[in-house]
């Protein structure tokens, strides 16, 4: 709560402020706690000094964290100095409640920032380049008074990056933590190790980086081999990125996996496992891996010293040992270890992981740090002092919070940001179900299930990116962002009075104001997504427009540029064909981005690429990038790789005299245990396989069969065609693949009815 003092002192400032009323507060993100308008006006130049106290490094390293921010985005290069006579900017150590917490004065005399940890002034000093970046120009800049007394509302503000599936360069993780730290985030949870690869380097163990820190991704029988791909990270990176994290007021909380997720381990030093072979190439699959480590005490030696080099890298309180997705079957299949279990007395394979995980957590106490895991390890006798990242959605959280464990909040679907935000062209590869924008903003990390004596357990929040589908670095920055600045404010932001239209109006100055920190964010929050509605045999279209910001969206059907006179989209728009329609999403006078511009004509409304058809089933649907080429741009494909297989809802089947496929093969390569037996493709009629056209549902009518041999010595797209029957009007058609066998899988790019 904001103190007596502060409070009587806003609301002076309130009253002293001319015209209070008229003064516009400026657009932050997150919102502070308490916010005021108050008396002066600060002019900002070239000259204004830094005023940090003798001696104070951690405001020094935040006054110099303004400079930076400052000279990126109005190209204004300030100076530190020890005193200042004229308006400037000063840093001033004093209590300002909780950790993290800071005040920020603004007037005639320049602005003070006053926090008693090295948080609370980088925290302040952030909010200070907020305001003082409003206007998004260059040069000097004058800011009304202002008054602010800021606190988080949760200690754990986080984002999870995986370097295990694909390796980020060092410059990107540092890059990263300054996104971070400008939208007051403040733990990096790094996956570090996994089935994939191992990405730090031990140097007890070389071959782990040397051996598991590299793999030849998967491609179909017989496309082109792709090239080696994977890397890891220096003991001297790994020291260099914890530095510049610390600067930015960021805790790097390492992950080594263990029991399960052991691939990477047991490849390099295969004793650690059961003895199970490795089929080659089985390091570049994907899902749930029954690979194991053994419960020997030589394996717990190599674990307690690759611990103990972790510790001195990483000066976290938290270790994190991951303890999920276990598959017991080799543990099951093992005379030794179920001895083990016999002569421990413990019941089973469940109890056996508890009686690892606590053997782990007492070792990570002895050198004074503390176990994180996954909610699986609630499944046991869970370590006292351990903590909970909930994942399988907050029942983890609640589970913990009521048994006496700490818990962080990162449930799947809605903070897992490897699902992809939007639909169309631009999305890249990944979870194919959408988890937009409002729906991450909406979530609240304090369950209501949790009693109020109990919700202290509940230290905060992160958002997971698991890289499986996110190859490169564009990609895996487009998938956190703008969400991770919605998870950043919710988790910093009082929950009273949140507003989604409020949060998108300051969304996007922030993400500018990001641009020149190299950030690219996502436009799917703004993208202009058009259905369209066409009727066979008609020389009209009806197209519906949305975005997922509920921004103004405006358009023009004559080809001329969409400004902001353009007309204000209010519904449906009956178009004649041909149609040029361009649409773009605006706050105020500028746009936004997402735009589109597109030709509406005879073939475009009989045409719908797979991001426009429903697949036919919800098992497990990805969007998987193909294999081919090496080097370029590759299709994406959104399946259901359970079956595959598309609906074309209202299909204008009507006057079609041939039906095209566009599509492509794509490895199956999926780690799915027992549940590879629900994996449902019909048999085919020839060797290679073909796709078949259904009227109504996947068990009507057969009207169209299109062979696939054409396409088998393809590795690239291939565009089929086949005889359509005659039809008349719309009706939904089912498209799916049959085959003798799994790999390849075939994958539907766009379909097309000819006339």
């Amino acid at each position: 709560m904001i103190s007596c003092r502060l409070a009587l002192a806003l609301a002076a400032a309130l009253c002293a402020a001319m015209p209070a009323a008229a003064q516009q507060l400026p657009r932050l993100l997150p919102v502070p706690a308490e916010m005021a308008p108050a008396a002066g006006r600060f002019a900002l130049t070239a000259s204004t000094a830094l005023v940090v106290p003798a001696g104070d490094a951690g405001a020094r390293a935040a006054a110099d964290r303004l400079a930076e921010l400052l000279r990126l985005s109005r190209g204004l290069a300030l100076r530190t100095a020890a005193a200042s006579p004229r308006p400037a900017i000063r840093f001033v150590r004093a209590a300002t409640g909780k950790a993290e917490s800071y005040r920020l004065e603004i007037g005639g005399d320049g602005a003070t920032i006053t926090a008693g940890d090295d948080a609370g002034l980088l925290y302040g000093a952030v909010t200070l380049w907020q305001v003082l970046t409003q206007d998004g120009g260059k040069g000097p800049v004058t800011v009304a008074g202002l008054g602010i007394h800021d606190a988080p509302r949760f200690a754990w503000r986080g984002l999870m990056l995986d370097s295990a599936r694909h390796f980020q360069s060092p410059a990107y993780v540092r890059q990263l933590i300054d996104w971070m730290a400008v939208n007051k985030l403040n733990t990096l949870h790094w996956h570090l190790v996994d089935d994939q690869g191992w990405r730090v380097e031990i140097r007890k163990y070389p071959k782990l980086t040397g051996i598991s820190g590299w793999r030849y991704p998967a491609v179909a029988p017989g496309a082109p081999r792709l090239p080696r791909t994977g890397g890891f990270y220096t003991q001297a990176e790994i020291r260099a990125i914890v530095a510049h994290a610390a600067k930015r007021g960021i805790t790097i909380v390492p992950e080594i996996e263990m029991p399960g997720h052991a691939l990477a381990a047991i490849r390099a030093y295969p004793e650690l496992g059961m003895g199970v072979p490795i089929p080659p190439g089985t390091e570049s699959d994907w899902g749930v891996f029954p690979w194991l480590y053994n419960v020997d005490d030589k394996t717990f030696a190599f674990l307690e010293d690759v611990l103990t080099e972790v510790m001195e890298l990483f000066p976290s309180q938290y270790i994190h040992v991951g303890g999920d997705e276990a598959v017991k079957d080799q543990w099951k299949g093992s005379p030794a270890i179920q001895a083990k279990i016999k002569a421990l007395g413990i019941k089973d394979e469940t109890a056996l992981q508890a009686w690892f995980v606590h053997r782990i957590a007492g070792f990570l106490q002895a050198h004074h740090r503390k176990l994180i895991g996954w909610d699986e390890i609630l499944e046991g006798d869970v370590p006292a002092d351990a903590t909970i990242t909930s994942w399988r959605g907050i029942e983890g959280a609640i589970t913990a919070a009521k048994a006496g464990h700490d818990a962080v909040l990162s449930p799947s679907p809605t903070l897992y940001v490897n699902h992809r935000q939007g639909q169309g062209p631009d999305e890249p590869p990944g979870r194919g179900d959408v988890m937009d924008l409002r729906t991450v903003y909406a979530f609240d990390p304090a369950p209501s299930e949790i009693p109020a004596e109990q919700q202290h357990h509940i230290l905060g929040l992160q958002a997971n990116l698991w890289t499986e589908h996110a190859r490169t670095e564009a990609r895996a920055t487009w998938q956190f962002f703008p969400r991770a600045s919605a998870v950043a404010e919710i988790g910093w932001s009082k929950a009273q009075g949140r507003d989604y239209a409020d949060f998108v109006d300051r969304l996007v100055p922030q993400m500018d104001r990001m641009k020149p920190l190299g950030m690219t964010p996502a436009t799917s929050a703004f993208a202009v997504r058009p259905t369209l509605d066409y009727k066979a045999g008609e020389k009209r279209v009806s197209v519906t427009l949305a975005n997922q910001s509920g921004l103004p969206i405006r358009y023009t059907i004559d080809g001329t540029p969409v400004t902001a006179r353009a007309p204000l989209y209010a519904g449906p728009l009956a178009l004649s064909l041909p149609t040029r329609l361009r649409a773009a999403s605006f706050r105020g006078t500028a746009t936004v981005g997402g735009a589109i511009d597109q030709r509406l004509d005879a073939r475009s409304v009989r045409f719908r690429n797979d991001e426009d058809l429903k697949t036919c089933s919800r098992k497990v649907v990805l969007a998987l990038e193909d294999d081919y080429p090496a080097a370029g741009k590759r299709a994406v494909f959104l399946t259901d790789i359970f079956a595959p297989c598309w609906q074309w809802e209202a299909a204008p089947v009507g006057g079609a005299k041939a039906i095209a496929l566009t599509v492509g093969q794509i490895p199956f390569n999926f780690q799915l245990g027992a549940d590879l037996a629900h994996v449902k493709i019909p048999p085919s009629a020839t060797p290679e396989g073909e796709f078949e056209v259904r009227a109504g549902t996947c068990e009507g009518p057969l009207l169209a069969t299109v062979p696939l041999a054409a396409a088998a010595g393809n590795p690239g797209l291939t565009r089929l065609v086949a005889p359509f029957p005659v039809r008349a009007g719309n009706e939904t058609l089912c498209i799916r693949t049959t085959a003798r066998g799994l790999d390849p899988m075939w994958a539907l790019e766009s379909v097309e009815l000819v006339q």
